[in-house]
């Protein structure tokens, strides 16, 4: 229209316009016409430009704060068993799918989008739970929903004034205060339940129960200066050992075995390193939650099963077991989801070096009837990282676990070497007392016993 608005106008021009004059301006005319329509191009063109700002500028996104909060709701989603994907800070069609199944499980309408309160009680029972510690864990473990029966017992709490309702939606740079020692229901009378492992309620803890052992007029605890913190480290030994395999150009076999403590102490460390990485590729496939948190998480298995552990250096295999199996039927966890954190747990445990942990991990494993994890307790005994040095105990769960093996059951410790059980059975029969399955003979250098005598009386 322009162009021919801008033609009709020429031909206008030039029909009023002298021939004289028309030659004389003609150049002018036709610069102008041309001047006009190039510039109402570029004028255009800024427009268009213009449009495209304000376009960008119109969605450019979330904000910085509200992506932060977002994040905040997708790994709270996450926490709870409502998959919301990677944390990202943009609430897609994954988190608004998440967001959904959430508020139907609370009851809510499932709108896919977060009232105020929805969202604040979502984000304070995450933080809520993170800071339970070992309490938490007992509380999923003992929960048939898992986590989401955290969100219900919080629930329920606030209706009776255990938890205090958020009442605004969180601003950017608000600090959640989470109460440190929250109500919790009582654990069963058969588990179990040791406080968060943080310095301030430890000492409470203490405290709390010195005064309480006065008052009733019991005897002060005896001193123990060894029990904590007194332990070898498994991890610089497995280092020393490492270097002397490299010194020795290998591992040991059972042909070139000389040492038999020291064969156990290479397989331990191997079983060790694979222990760590079975558990590091699981715990991968976990969303939403931090190797921090999943540490802090598996930190309550020690303490919960303190009894067995310490069991594990006097009673026999299967009484130990048996104590594991009840601990298992009162948690109330499905044995497979046990299973699989029993197996991240284990990881962590031997990374972490806490013994407690690892020792806790492997002992749920072998009670639920993996008993090629058995090698582990077996290592544990033999060499006493944990427990006490108890070679002979240790016997029983080296064979459990090498009779799996036999049976058919997959390896996960060095499974592309399966010269690896011959050598196992071969220094644990050494180092317990037996060779090739039956007693050693009794060392001739050793003084014996004076046989008594024996006389036989006729009537």
């Amino acid at each position: 229209m322009k162009k021919n608005f801008a033609m009709a106008c020429l031909a206008a021009s030039v029909a009023i316009t002298p021939a004289t004059r028309a030659a004389a301006d003609g150049d002018a005319v036709v610069g102008g016409i041309i001047g006009g329509l190039i510039g109402g191009a570029i004028m255009n063109e800024a427009a268009k430009n213009r449009q495209r700002q304000q376009v960008r500028r119109t969605y450019s996104g979330p904000s910085a704060a509200t992506r932060a909060q977002n994040r905040e709701v997708q790994t709270s989603l996450n926490y709870f068993g409502f998959p919301a994907g990677t944390p990202d800070g943009v609430l897609g069609r994954n988190s608004r799918n998440a967001i959904s199944q959430y508020q139907a499980f609370m009851g809510y309408a499932p709108s896919g989008n977060l009232s105020p309160y929805e969202r604040d009680f979502l984000v304070t029972s995450y933080h809520r739970a993170i800071s339970g510690g070992a309490v938490t864990s007992q509380m999923v473990a003992a929960n048939p929903m898992g986590t989401r029966g955290l969100l219900k017992t919080y629930q329920q709490q606030l209706a009776g004034g255990g938890m205090a309702a958020p009442v605004a939606p969180m601003q950017p740079g608000t600090t959640v205060v989470i109460n440190p020692q929250p109500a919790m229901p009582q654990a069963p009378a058969t588990t179990t339940v040791v406080a968060p492992s943080a310095a301030g309620v430890a000492a409470t803890a203490m405290a709390g129960a010195a005064g309480g052992a006065a008052a009733a007029g019991a005897k002060p605890a005896l001193p123990n200066f060894l029990g904590q913190g007194g332990g070898q480290s498994l991890a610089s030994h497995c280092n020393k050992v490492s270097l002397l395999t490299n010194t020795n150009g290998g591992f040991t076999t059972a042909a070139t075995m000389t040492d038999a403590g020291f064969a156990l102490e290479e397989q331990f460390c191997l079983a060790r390193t694979y222990a760590i990485a079975e558990g590091e590729e699981l715990a991968a496939r976990i969303t939403g939650v931090t190797s921090d948190v999943i540490a802090e998480q598996c930190a309550g298995f020690g303490p919960a099963l303190k009894d067995q552990i310490a069991s594990l250096s006097f009673k026999p295999k299967d009484q130990v077991l048996d104590d594991v199996r009840d601990f298992v039927m009162s948690s109330g966890m499905p044995p497979a989801q046990l299973a699989g954190t029993a197996r991240v747990c284990l990881s962590v445990g031997y990374r972490t070096d806490n013994m407690d942990v690892a020792i806790a991990s492997g002992l749920l494993l072998v009670a639920m009837g993996e008993d090629v994890y058995a090698e582990l307790m077996g290592h544990h005994l033999s060499q006493g990282f944990g427990t006490a040095r108890r070679a002979d105990l240790a016997l029983d769960w080296y064979e459990a676990s090498l009779d799996a093996a036999e049976r058919g059951a997959t390896s996960v410790f060095a499974p592309g070497q399966p010269e690896r059980s011959e050598l196992i059975r071969k220094a644990a029969y050494r180092v317990g007392g037996k060779a090739d399955g039956a007693a050693l003979p009794a060392d001739p250098a050793r003084p014996q016993p004076a046989a008594l005598p024996t006389f036989s009386i006729a009537n």
